[in-house]
Formats: C-alpha cells, sequence, structure tokens
C-alpha cells in the first residue's frame, strides 16, 4: 500500500502563501546544492503527484519549458512524466503537451477514491498546494507532512493548518541547510 505525503514550504510564522495567494516569497529561498540534492532524491521515489489549482498553473508553466529542462534535467524529467492529479472546482480542464504529460482533473476530494488510489497506484505526494493540504487533513488522508520551513515572515496570509482538526504526529526527520532551510517530517503516531 502507498503513502499519501504532503511536502510543502511554509514561513517561519507557518504560512504556505500570501493574504491574497501570493507565493513571490518562495524566491527568496537562496540556491544551496546540498537542499538541491536533498529534494532530488525524495523526488526519486515515484508515484503521483497532487496540486491544487494555483499551484498545479504555476508548475505548468515552468516545468515543461526548455528552460527548467535546461535548468534542472533531473526534476524536470520526473515532474514531467510523473502521474499528476490536479484537484480544482475551478479548472474545466487540463491539457497534456510534449513534456507535460499523464494529468488527470477531479473536482472533489473522494476519501475512498484517495485509499483505491493508494492500495493500487502508490505513494502519493502533495506539492505545495496548502487548502488540499488541509482537506486530505481533515479527512484523515495523510500519513506524514514533510515541512520545509523558509528563513522569512510574513506576519499575514494563509496558514497551513487553519481549521485542521488536531493531530498526534511524531517526528522521523529533521535536517538544516546551509541557505537556512529547516526540513521537519512527521509522520501519524497511530
Amino acid at each position: 500500500m502507498g503513502r499519501a505525503s504532503a511536502f510543502v514550504h511554509v514561513t517561519i510564522d507557518g504560512l504556505f502563501a500570501g493574504p491574497h495567494g501570493e507565493i513571490d516569497w518562495f524566491k527568496t529561498i537562496r540556491k544551496d546544492d546540498e537542499y538541491e540534492a536533498y529534494t532530488h532524491r525524495q523526488s526519486q521515489s515515484g508515484g503521483t503527484l497532487i496540486f491544487g489549482r494555483t499551484t498545479y498553473e504555476m508548475m505548468k508553466t515552468y516545468w515543461p519549458t526548455p528552460e527548467a529542462i535546461k535548468a534542472d534535467p533531473a526534476m524536470a524529467e520526473v515532474v514531467n512524466a510523473s502521474p499528476k492529479l490536479v484537484f480544482s472546482r475551478k479548472l474545466g480542464g487540463v491539457e497534456e503537451g510534449p513534456n507535460w504529460k499523464n494529468i488527470e482533473l477531479l473536482h472533489a476530494i473522494d476519501p475512498q477514491d484517495i485509499r483505491r488510489r493508494k492500495q493500487r497506484d502508490g505513494d502519493l505526494t502533495i506539492l505545495g498546494s496548502g487548502s488540499i493540504v488541509r482537506q486530505f487533513s481533515n479527512q484523515g488522508l495523510l500519513d506524514d507532512y514533510t515541512l520545509v520551513i523558509v528563513p522569512i515572515v510574513l506576519g499575514s496570509g494563509k496558514r497551513l493548518f487553519d481549521e485542521v482538526r488536531q493531530t498526534e504526529l511524531a517526528l522521523l526527520e529533521s535536517r538544516s541547510f546551509e541557505n537556512g532551510l529547516v526540513v521537519l517530517r512527521y509522520g501519524q503516531t497511530g
């Protein structure tokens, strides 16, 4: 049986986006070869990538481009070729391209369907997509959370765990990097 995981960058004050959904603060992350190697190792596990609409739109405008493929060919290959689930009530459809494949659009999260997918398809990883993380959390669908703490305070915005039910977690991994990022990975205790 696969696992459902979240991999989310958050600010020190627990925000995944600014007050209007902006994620430009993400650009403050300084390049760090050790962190890049870490994310490349994590991405090699395979499985299905899960996005909300905002993250999906950001990803599809970068990863299939010649610029991304040249800048980071290994990560581009993983993101572009991996199966992708997009959850959105607003999108009418998704388009595949020569470098952007295996996309399925769903308009609602069906817990039974997610459990079947974990059984049938293996690992599922939510990238970013704070609203999807909250919904999966509240439906008991996440097995673990990887939080990448970015050394910035926004002061206001969208908090990752607003309106999420209490959940007991155990620390599975903690790691810091020279660029100030700290990775904390937590798993379900029961």
